[in-house]
């Protein structure tokens, strides 16, 4: 339903501004306090980061779309605060959270329009992945790549000549028994990963099935990186000494072997685009 064009005052933005801070307030303290403690979630710091940036880049072709306010922009707006008001009664974190995203969106359809929301629907988007995935779906995702990086290592170390027994998310081997503790599953390299395949793939300016691409390979990449951890500290404790396992060797392993993700997603941008010229040089000879 568009209501045609309007001229904002100047107190009006100001106000809009003022009762999103005093409706979010907690809200945002709270999620910024989280991601200093929960290393599962301290790339959120650059999500908010790189919206803004997006924006900015892209400020000359927003400027340039023509203003066509909706109504529809309101009911968006009453979405997002019936989620908020639900996650308030409800103390469920995540949709407090996530009811800013769909506010910020109704803002723009109500004052800007359709077109205007689809232009900036990346950015609001990519904002999702600085709210903290729910408890409850946390650990049913968590649980599985438990057991599957169990299984992959328990599978994996038999061949490199250290027998291992599985009893689920635990291994026994000979001189140390391993436990594959949630920290363990791969989540906070998989969510941080994709974060960082996400901007990657923008900044790189590549096609939207490259940066797709990217996005997805993030997933297998982070869990099966996890799992070659679990093995190279499987062998270690095996070979050398079963405190490696601990301390920090297993700290500084986990950064090791998230570099070595984002090596490899380097590495599949260049291996996408050289794909895709190869493709368009035969296409040319033909």
């Amino acid at each position: 339903m568009p209501i045609g064009n309007w001229s904002l005052s100047w107190w009006q933005p100001l106000l809009l501004t003022a009762l999103v801070v005093w409706l979010y307030a907690s809200t945002f303290v709270h999620l910024v306090l989280q991601w200093g403690e929960d290393a599962d979630f301290s790339h959120g710091y650059l999500v908010p980061a790189f919206s803004l940036f997006v924006l900015w880049r892209e400020r000359d072709r927003l400027l340039s779309i023509p203003r066509r306010p909706s109504l529809w922009g309101i009911a968006l707006i009453i979405f997002s605060l019936l989620l908020l008001v639900t996650g308030m009664l409800g103390a469920e974190l995540f949709l407090e959270r996530i009811s800013f995203i769909f506010l910020m969106a109704g803002f723009v359809l109500l004052f800007c329009g359709t077109a205007h929301l689809k232009a900036m629907l990346f950015p609001l988007c990519f904002l999702v992945l600085m709210v903290p995935i729910p408890s409850i779906l946390f650990t049913q995702v968590t649980f599985p790549l438990q057991i599957f990086a169990s299984r992959l290592a328990s599978t994996i170390l038999p061949l490199l000549g250290v027998p291992v027994l599985r009893e689920g998310n635990i291994l026994h081997l000979p001189t140390m028994t391993l436990q594959v503790a949630e920290a363990c599953s791969g989540i906070r390299s998989l969510v941080s990963l994709m974060t960082l395949a996400i901007i990657y793939g923008y900044c790189m300016q590549g096609t939207s099935w490259v940066r797709l691409a990217l996005a997805l390979a993030a997933i297998p990449t982070a869990i099966l990186a996890n799992s070659s951890r679990i093995v190279i500290t499987g062998l270690l404790g095996q070979y050398w000494k079963p405190t490696t396992a601990e301390g920090f060797f297993h700290t500084f392993s986990g950064w090791l072997i998230f570099l070595a993700s984002v090596i490899i997603v380097v590495s599949l941008h260049r291996l996408f685009i050289g794909g895709r010229k190869t493709i368009k040089d035969a296409d040319l000879h033909d």
